[in-house]
């Protein structure tokens, strides 16, 4: 790989229709974004929101496990709360748009942030140390790439007694990025940070602001980037490298290739959040208040999504929306963990003062095995190149940068129209052979595409004027089922626009809201955002991306 089936709505102006919809279909409607401090007489704010962020998880994965496990930690949190069944995560549906707009109330168009693998035409590339006369363009690697040390959990930090002493490591992930992987930038010739690079502010800046305490945990140092542009928004930031080599697993594996290695690396994460409940830092080691704003990601349902068979058990779904035996196993593992902390907020008498949110960065697609055709990129990519430099003798590569999951964002040397024109008419009529779920040849058509946006019209998807030195070129919508690998070991992926893509679970229970409401109309998680100050009674129009987009609260009560 070079680096919706739904209307590929354009992101920014779903929130619009979101607003309406729950003005429309629901009592619970609040004023979009009213401050929290307004709050009604008798439901007090909460003191501690706890998010927790489940890769991959559908909302009809967790509706499934619900049904059948109607006792299970995860029915009680939904039944102890409103559970909006129609909630959708971000367009690209990938790990970094997808949390950094829970945490900012923005969509890529509006925070920059488009992938956790991306380009900017306006920076230097990484390593640049002569700024004058510099081309600009360069590849934005928010990946475990950025690490000091990538192939060590702890990104290079240089602790002993690896995994068992993980959280020792440090609170200050940003330590452990190596500046010389930054891009750059042409003014002050100096490294952008991934802070540095996000456009808006987060609400971890937020409630810094009110003097409230915010920790968070996840899976790449480079999760810096919800520090916001302060750089300080998050005091206890815990990043074990996911993508480092799995200790105590096959040699040259992740901690994603065997999926008990990655509930292993999850319940790394789950200590930590435990430990700041308890009201110490992730480490467990000084007592530092129960956080105001806190929480984790999982990884083992994606992985369990993805992996065609792991542990003696098939990945994936049986048929389409069926969780095989891998997957349903990993919904109980996630409920399991969600049962520790409600059970240590109730031991630490804090269930009645803390919101838990429960929902996705991303879903995966596809859940319908049957329709899996895996393209390799690499060839689609290289034809592109090699025809552009056919038509245009002694010109370069056309392809700057490329992404393709599920989905194809593409960003050129030559944004030219004349450019992206041809980038567009050539990849729609490329077909070929892939292969299906049982790895037989499948034939695809245009290059796997179902859309292609290019040039000012990708502009205009993601709401940005053209010419954006951050929107990619083309991108394109798959049809339903492709996933680009040049292999046969992944059976889905993300970051499209489908509805297993962008069909996440949303839940808000605890502290202030009521028990057991279903709202059905559409809400996006970028509400997550403007709702976890509207329950901290800090007022949502302090985020950047709430103002821009008018972003509003969720209705919780």
């Amino acid at each position: 790989m070079f680096r919706r089936s739904a209307s590929p709505a354009s992101p920014a102006r779903t929130v619009t229709a979101a607003a309406a919809a729950l003005a429309a279909t629901s009592a619970l409607t609040a004023t979009a974004i009213e401050p929290a401090s307004a709050h009604t007489p008798g439901h007090p704010a909460a003191r501690h929101v706890l998010l927790l962020s489940v890769d991959g998880l559908h909302q009809s994965d967790l509706a499934w496990y619900i049904a059948r496990h109607p006792h299970s930690a995860l029915a009680r949190l939904a039944d102890g709360g409103v559970e909006y069944t129609h909630a959708r995560t971000t367009v690209p549906s990938d790990s970094f748009p997808g949390m950094v707009g829970q945490l900012t109330g923005g969509n890529p168009g509006t925070t920059g942030v488009y992938y956790d693998d991306s380009y900017d035409a306006a920076l230097l590339p990484a390593g640049t140390t002569k700024c004058a006369g510099a081309k600009p363009g360069a590849e934005v690697d928010l990946t475990e790439d950025l690490d000091k040390n990538k192939d060590s959990l702890d990104a290079g930090q240089g602790l002993t007694g690896l995994p068992g002493s993980i959280l020792k490591m440090t609170p200050h992930a940003a330590s452990l990025i190596d500046p010389t992987k930054l891009p750059v930038d042409p003014t002050s010739c100096a490294p952008v940070s991934p802070h540095a690079y996000l456009r808006v502010n987060t609400v971890f800046n937020v409630a810094r602001r009110a003097g409230l305490r915010t920790a968070w945990s996840d899976k790449h140092v480079a999760y810096d980037i919800l520090n916001g542009p302060s750089g300080n928004g998050i005091q206890d930031l815990f990043a074990p490298e996911i993508n480092s080599t799995a200790i105590g697993y096959p040699a040259g594996d992740d901690w994603t290739k065997d999926n008990a290695a990655t509930e292993q690396y999850d319940g790394y994460k789950v200590q930590a959040v435990l430990n700041e409940i308890d009201g110490y830092d992730h480490g467990g080691t000084h007592k530092v208040g129960t956080p105001a704003v806190f929480g984790m990601n999982f990884q083992s349902v994606s992985t369990a999504q993805k992996l065609p068979a792991s542990d003696g058990l098939a990945g994936g779904y049986k048929a389409q929306g069926v969780p095989g035996p891998l997957l349903e196993k990993n919904l109980a593992f996630v409920d399991k963990e969600v049962d520790a902390f409600v059970t240590e907020l109730r031991k630490r008498h804090l269930d009645g003062s803390t919101t838990v949110v429960l929902s996705a960065k991303h879903g995966q697609s596809p859940t319908d095995p049957k329709a899996l055709t895996r393209i390799d990129d690499g060839p689609l990519l290289d034809g592109l190149n090699a025809a552009w430099k056919k038509a245009h003798p002694g010109s370069g590569d056309l392809v700057a940068h490329a992404v393709d999951d599920d989905a194809m964002l593409v960003w050129l040397t030559d944004r030219s129209k004349a450019a992206t024109d041809f980038a567009k008419a050539y990849l729609l009529a490329r077909s070929g052979t892939g292969n299906g779920i049982d790895g037989n040849a499948k034939p695809f058509t245009a290059s796997g595409l179902k859309t292609l946006y290019a040039g000012a019209d990708a502009a205009r998807y993601f709401h940005v004027k053209p010419g954006d030195s951050r929107v990619p070129d083309l991108f394109g919508i798959t049809q339903y089922g492709v996933v680009y690998t040049g292999g046969k070991k992944k059976i889905a992926e993300h970051g499209g626009a489908h509805a297993d893509d962008l069909d996440v679970p949303l839940v808000v229970s605890g502290a202030v809201t009521p028990h057991d409401v279903r709202i059905a109309g559409p809400v996006e998680t970028t509400q997550i955002a403007p709702t976890i100050l509207r329950l901290l009674g800090l007022d949502p129009r302090a985020l950047d991306s709430v103002r821009a987009e008018h972003t509003p609260a969720l209705p919780v009560r």
